[in-house]
């Protein structure tokens, strides 16, 4: 086994005379199974189409986009396995100084936009070569979208690339049948059938029993109609129950047919079982490596998808609700492959997905009828049918520890604490205080005021103390000192400055201040970010209340953190704002001292 050809000279070292499709990232070349592009290539390449990659071109020189030739059936486009712009950008829109996936962690090396600066690159240089876009970035922008960082409401990234199709969701399935079509001499315009993708037409009458969402000029008029379009698609994003979504651009079609289906166990198997190099290029050798492969290097993904339903969350919209799960075999094989890197240390990092502990659909009546639309599983409450079990992940987390040269398997992705609080079987909380965790536990409660949790999709901030508490026990019975490390927003849509007052007496009384805090950040494809931009929440219709000028994000951030002296000054003038001037003094539960007199 070896790297797909990254230039001519590889192509003539494979044999090969031509590519069937050059792939564009804006990622370096990491060939591992954590990074999207080494997926779809390697599927492509076992079901005999030969790729070629070209990572991080430069985008001012057109020569870049024909190092590998002009494909037999066309490119592929994505900007990487994060956005681009989040990559680029803080949530206060400053620009980063580094980016963990290029070489050296060294920034700058795409550009703003990837997927649309490459694709009209590529159609500058073969004018009549077909351009698929996918990845994060064209999934969470398939439609119409609130773009953060420009402020205003963009149309489809479809449009915006010159490109001729969009896969969104992981892509295995669709790339596939995509390949076959076009082997089979189908034109890129007629292929117009495939789940999990989105075209664009004159003719509406090529859509299938299509929901038609409020035009395009409608929703750019009108934060009602945003919210009514973001709404319906929220709705319609499960392959068994959803319908084919049309949005109007005056005389043109953006048609959303149905998400692809859920992969199988053994389907996701044969994904993660390819013969990967599992690392980086060596031409990034020199460079420093990829400093994004140091994280996920030694973790194993066990799952996809996730029926959490953080309104945050992109996950939703991307790999769907629907859990995926990885047979014992497969991960266990992936370990056993791991013990033989000369890197390896016996630590296993990591073994999860979007959420860790989610390992079986969410109930019975989801496997036929599909997701509820209009219901969530975990929150506000727990549904009546979730099944909630964490028998598998427990077995699964008991063989690992077994494998030879294993000496601890830790479980850093995110813990579901509500779900494993809801298991009245306590055997996973004892398993993962005993053996799962390095000293610190990560957890996400993300806030601690109910109205902002409900909003979140989180659940009361009494689940996560029961949690705590627990763990706590277990680990005093265990004569074990590890730490629960949370995680919380600031923020939010829905957060008043009286609720960024109460988390922060949370986390007084917590004892400890977090050294991280996180701002809300608007990303394309949330229901938070549907709020932010809309002041409204689109599920009920109710006006939200939001945060949004540079001084209430700044005050809310610096309540997280008020023991800060240089947060002083915002933290006081919150507080009087608040008239909370009971948290202003010298007694243990002030926040802050008055101000000296002069």
């Amino acid at each position: 086994m070896s790297f797909l050809p990254i230039d001519k000279k590889d192509l003539k070292k494979y044999g090969w005379d031509y590519c069937d499709f050059v792939f564009v990232t804006g990622d370096a070349y990491v060939d591992h199974p954590s990074f999207g592009t080494a997926i779809i290539a390697r599927t492509l390449e076992r079901f005999g189409y030969k790729v070629g990659i070209i990572a991080q071109p430069d985008w001012n020189n057109i020569e870049e986009f024909k190092r590998l030739g002009k494909p037999r059936l066309g490119f592929l486009v994505n900007s990487g396995n994060i956005d681009s712009m989040v990559n680029h950008y803080t949530s206060m829109k400053k620009k980063r100084s580094t980016d963990a996936y290029s070489p050296g962690g060294v920034a700058g090396k795409r550009p703003d936009r990837a997927v649309i600066v490459y694709s009209n690159k590529i159609r500058e240089a073969y004018k009549d070569s077909p351009i698929i876009i996918g990845g994060i970035e064209a999934s969470l922008r398939r439609l119409s979208h609130y773009d953060y960082w420009s402020d205003k409401v963009r149309r489809s990234i479809l449009l915006d690339s010159s490109a001729d199709l969009l896969i969104y969701g992981m892509g295995e399935k669709q790339i596939i049948e995509i390949a076959d079509s076009l082997d089979s001499g189908l034109p890129i315009e007629e292929i117009t059938y495939v789940k999990g993708t989105v075209y664009k037409t004159k003719d509406k009458e090529r859509a299938f029993e299509p929901v038609f969402l409020p035009m395009f000029d409608e929703v750019v008029a009108s934060k009602e109609k945003y919210a009514e379009s973001f709404r319906i698609q929220h709705e319609n994003t499960d392959s068994i129950n959803a319908k084919t979504l049309v949005e109007q651009y005056d005389n043109l079609y953006v048609v959303q047919n149905p998400p692809a289906e859920a992969l199988s166990t053994q389907e996701l198997d044969d994904v993660y079982d390819m013969d990967y190099e599992m690392t980086y290029h060596p031409i990034y050798e020199q460079g420093g490596g990829i400093p994004a492969l140091e994280e996920v290097k030694f973790s194993v993904t066990s799952v996809r998808g996730c029926f959490g339903g953080c309104s945050f969350c992109a996950l939703n919209f991307h790999q769907g609700r629907t859990i995926q799960s990885r047979s014992h075999e497969s991960i266990i094989h992936e370990v056993e492959k791991m013990t033989k890197d000369k890197n390896f240390k016996g630590y296993v990092h990591d073994v999860g997905g979007p959420t860790a502990n989610f390992r079986l659909t969410s109930c019975e009546k989801q496997l036929e009828h599909g997701v509820c639309k209009n219901k969530q599983c975990l929150s506000p409450k727990k549904c009546g049918n979730l099944v909630v079990d964490h028998s598998d992940y427990v077995q699964l987390l008991r063989k690992l520890r077994k494998v030879p040269n294993v000496k601890k398997v830790f479980v850093r992705s995110g813990v579901r604490y509500d779900y494993a609080i809801y298991d009245k079987n306590d055997e996973f909380i004892k398993e993962l205080a005993k053996h799962h965790v390095s000293g610190q536990l990560r957890t996400a409660p993300e806030h601690v005021s109910n109205n902002v949790l409900e909003l979140m999709g989180k659940p009361s901030i009494e689940i996560y103390n029961k949690f705590v508490d627990k763990f706590y026990k277990e680990n005093e019975k265990l004569g074990l000192k590890q730490y629960i490390v949370p995680y919380f927003i600031s923020a939010h849509p829905g957060c008043t400055l009286n609720d960024a007052i109460k988390l922060a007496e949370y986390i007084r009384d917590m004892g400890h201040m977090p050294e991280q805090v996180q701002d809300f950040y608007p990303t394309p494809g949330t229901l938070s970010t549907c709020m932010y931009y809309t002041e409204i929440n689109p599920l009920t219709g109710k006006s939200v209340y939001v945060p949004k000028s540079v001084e209430d994000k700044k005050m809310q951030r610096a309540l997280m953190q008020y023991r800060k002296r240089e947060n002083y000054g915002l933290v006081l003038k919150a507080l009087q704002k608040a008239n909370r001037h009971d948290l202003i003094g010298f007694d243990e539960k002030c926040l802050v001292r008055p101000p000296m007199k002069r």
